[in-house]
């Protein structure tokens, strides 16, 4: 049984959720967001509350209910408050800057990466080492903040590469000399 499936979302009274033709929409003050319903999911607006409901009990339609509750109630944070990540870029001469739609990354490789920046998103760098990814849809932004990441994640001798914002990676010794 999905318990969280089963809790109801309260929702704030700046945001409107209109369900039509197997689609959720959701807006509010931050912008505008919708979602495909899958298949055994329904949602419907009672008295200030979102509350998702399954069709039956089986397997696959268990499993979705509390993903389509988590989804519904992301989308409504998201045209509230929005999502923040936040990567932070560590090693000598590594910098990163914004350049029109691009993100523009130098991390020690032989070229410049140019990564694309969603239309949907706001990106800033501070001090050169500081990322600040934001946006409505909490996917889009983790997304986008591993990918920044994946060019070269932190690694364990020297903690150089891209990181989030106090994520802790451990550390290795390097080699010892043995006599």
């Amino acid at each position: 049984m999905s318990r969280v499936g089963l809790k109801p979302i309260s929702l704030p009274e700046k945001v409107k959720l209109s369900v039509s033709n197997g689609t959720v929409q959701v807006e509010g003050p931050k912008g505008k967001l919708d979602f495909a319903l899958p298949g055994g999911v329904s949602v419907s607006e009672e008295d200030g509350n979102v509350v998702v409901s399954r069709a039956s009990e089986l397997r696959e339609h268990r499993a979705l209910h509390g993903t389509v509750r988590s989804i519904v109630n992301n989308m409504i944070t998201g045209v509230t408050q929005g999502f923040v990540k936040e990567l932070e870029i560590q090693g000598v001469g590594m910098r990163a800057a914004v350049k029109g739609k691009d993100l523009d990354l130098a991390l020690g490789k032989s070229h410049p990466i140019l990564h694309p920046i969603p239309s949907e998103l706001t990106v800033s760098v501070a001090d050169n080492t500081k990322i600040k990814v934001e946006g409505i849809d909490k996917q889009m932004v983790g997304q986008f903040a591993a990918e920044v990441r994946s060019y070269y994640p932190p690694e364990p001798y020297k903690g150089k590469g891209v990181r989030y914002v106090g994520e802790y990676v451990r550390r290795k010794e390097g080699k010892s000399v043995g006599k």
